[in-house]
């Protein structure tokens, strides 16, 4: 059994000799971060170190890195949606050249892609 001790609020735990604090971050739940997410922690760890740090220390950093993998996943989906509609590339155009169309859709979503990486990930 290890020895603890409680002092000013801080709990000490006995390692040999001498009292150590007990510095473990408490629990958290973690979340399934995908692209946008890990391309949003490494924006921060490089360019935005203090609120790297700030999320990090208070346990906030996956729940904001899930939140906004979510945000940008969603955004990138009804960019490509409007920008197929505008353009009038639909199923139509799927049934009768399906190479066109998927030159068009991926256009598209390489032009979603900079959108939310601009203003989402690396805001």
């Amino acid at each position: 059994m290890e020895a603890v001790k409680y002092e000013n609020g801080i709990r000490y735990i006995l390692h040999g000799v001498y009292y150590l604090p007990d510095l473990s971050l408490p629990e958290q739940e973690y979340y399934n971060i995908g692209k946008h997410g890990m391309l949003r922690k490494a924006y921060l760890e490089k360019h935005r170190k203090a609120l790297y740090i700030n999320l990090l220390i208070t346990c906030k950093l996956y729940e904001h890195l899930h939140e906004v993998d979510i945000i940008a996943t969603r955004m990138v989906e009804q960019i490509i949606r409007a920008i197929a509609e505008a353009d009038g590339t639909g199923e139509h155009l799927k049934a009768t050249d399906q190479m066109r169309w998927a030159g068009l859709m991926n256009n598209y979503r390489h032009c979603a892609e900079e959108l939310v990486l601009r203003d989402v990930v690396y805001k």
